[in-house]
């Protein structure tokens, strides 16, 4: 029943953003939408940014099910973008009337689940330490939300496809060398393309 009334809830906000901006509905407004009271909204949400954190989390499950492979990565940040796309209302509204922090919010989950997997996988075997993977991991996290972020702002006109293939291009590859430069067990003797 919980994660019914959440999704009703959820349905309720992205509804209301096509009438208004975020910056002007209320709990009020979302609680009155879905027929519920305000203190159901507070038993599941603290507030409306909670209400779409979870949503982000959701979309993200969604999004990446069975896509966070080195081999099935492209696919799953494609998914992001048709993810990004479906909710291109709610997008675009939180874009143009709160910060761009909010929408960082939005994709960080969507993002990290992403790069994670692939950076488990291809570490498995090696000795890095998970604060080295996490700084990696980071480090890639930031570079797709930046791609993201550009066009989002471009008001999402570039083919994601497309997109997606260039970022594959730059990145094939560099996931494996930069968690080799993070190994605790090395090699003791390095070839120079090592």
């Amino acid at each position: 029943m919980s994660q019914m009334t959440k999704r009703a809830l959820e349905a309720s906000l992205k509804k209301l953003l096509l009438q208004k901006p975020l910056n002007k509905i209320t709990i009020s407004d979302i609680a009155e939408d879905c027929g519920i009271s305000r203190m159901t909204f507070y038993y599941h949400f603290k507030d409306i940014y909670d209400l779409v954190e979870w949503a982000c989390v959701e979309d993200a499950a969604r999004a990446l099910a069975g896509k966070k492979t080195y081999d099935t990565w492209q696919e799953g940040f494609l998914n992001i973008f048709h993810a990004v796309q479906e909710n291109k209302p709610f997008i675009m509204n939180v874009y143009r009337t709160v910060s761009r922090e909010h929408i960082e919010q939005y994709l960080n989950p969507l993002i990290r689940n992403l790069v994670l997997g692939v950076i488990e996988e291809k570490s498995a075997g090696m000795t890095v330490s998970e604060a080295d993977k996490n700084f990696i991991a980071c480090f890639y996290e930031y570079a797709f939300i930046g791609i993201v972020l550009d066009w989002i702002g471009e008001n999402m006109k570039g083919d994601p496809a497309v997109i997606v293939e260039h970022t594959s291009k730059l990145i094939h590859g560099n996931v494996v060398r930069a968690l080799n430069a993070f190994r605790m067990d090395k090699p003791l003797h390095s070839g120079p393309n090592d």
